[in-house]
């Protein structure tokens, strides 16, 4: 009898742990992507000289580009550079917005790109996906899945504790996200990919239980393990369905009625825990309101300089911003009043616990 099995592209290295970044030679030899260091390596301008003088000593042929902004325009500039010679691999290093440049302008020529995180923001670090600004607006576009992926702890322990919690926001809202694609297979018969589920949830449970916080490898590095399983589970299903859902929704909405209230991860947190009060789910309720103290992340409008008729429009708005998915928020289909009865009444569960 024949065997059926799918094929499922995926990183062919991923390593998370301290001194990656000065190591990185080795790790593209070892990983068959770069044996001589001819590669492309990305970085933004907070962080580029002192990445660049811990790869020269050892990776002294590679070409070092700065880019900035994390805008389309950037990443075809960066395209256009990439043009002048052969690489084995773009490698960018930094925070999202620089290796989301890096993965699309890798994209463009088909050349294989290595994703090295300096933080924990959100999954974007292994996603299929890179956010760019075009036009004042911040849209996702679609990309080769990274051949690699590394996370330096020395880099994420040294940099702002506030951006690197956002990822926990991040990866909680899988949780919530997850429970809208159950009610899209239920409500529309959408079709829901259980291998894609299974490494999402994985992630989030794992942060969502675990004792540690930022100050701890250990949870750091569930942290980031939890992240990039979220880009992988992207790429299994082709969609960013196991990860994005109303939390997202409203995320968008904010930052398009509302740009610079918080980061991705801070308002995927605040979302998922505001759709998982709409569905009166009260144990993932308590769970994920516990997981966000803890970390010390928005748990309501007011904790991101919200008021309350600023969060009503902003969840009145949000489907507009994904019309194809069905979500808690398009169940629901709630009028402005109904919205400002069920955020009152959130925001005293919330202060309840």
């Amino acid at each position: 009898m024949p065997l059926l099995a799918r094929t499922v592209q995926a990183p062919l290295h991923i390593d998370v742990r301290r001194g990656a970044v000065a190591d990185l030679r080795r790790i593209l030899a070892d990983g068959r992507i770069s044996a001589g260091g001819d590669v492309a390596v990305v970085v933004g301008p907070g962080l580029g000289e002192q990445i660049h003088d811990l790869i020269r000593p050892t990776l002294g042929a590679a070409d070092v580009y700065t880019t900035a902004g994390g805008t389309l325009d950037a990443a075809l500039e960066l395209a256009e550079k990439l043009r002048s010679r052969h690489y084995d691999a773009v490698v960018g290093i930094g925070g999202g917005s620089t290796v989301d440049t890096a993965k699309y302008a890798a994209t463009r020529w088909a050349i294989p790109m290595v994703s090295v995180a300096t933080s924990l923001a959100n999954d974007g670090i292994a996603s299929p996906v890179a956010s760019l600004i075009n036009e004042g607006i911040k849209g996702s576009y679609g990309v080769h899945i990274p051949i690699a992926v590394v996370v330096d702890l020395d880099f994420v322990d040294s940099g702002p504790d506030r951006v690197n919690r956002g990822g926990i926001g991040d990866v909680i809202s899988n949780i919530s996200a997850l429970a809208d694609w159950e009610l899209a297979r239920e409500v529309r018969n959408e079709p829901v990919d259980g291998l894609a589920a299974s490494l999402a949830r994985m992630g989030a449970e794992a942060v969502l239980n675990h004792p540690g916080d930022m100050s701890d490898d250990v949870f750091v590095t569930v942290l980031a393990e939890a992240l990039i399983a979220s880009g992988l589970a992207m790429a299994v299903c082709g969609t960013s369905r196991p990860t994005s859902g109303g939390c997202h929704e409203i995320m968008h909405a904010t930052d398009s009625l509302y740009p610079g209230t918080a980061s991705h991860g801070e308002l995927a947190g605040l979302g998922a825990l505001f759709c998982t009060f709409l569905r009166g789910d009260e144990r993932r309720f308590t769970e994920m309101s516990a997981c966000l103290a803890r970390h010390q992340l928005p748990r309501t409008p007011g904790d991101v300089g919200l008021d309350a008729d600023q969060f009503v429009r902003v969840v009145e708005f949000a489907p507009r911003t994904r019309p194809d998915r069905y979500t808690i928020l398009e169940h629901l289909e709630m009028k402005p009043n109904e919205i400002a009865e069920r955020l009152a009444a959130y925001d005293a569960a919330v202060a309840a616990r």
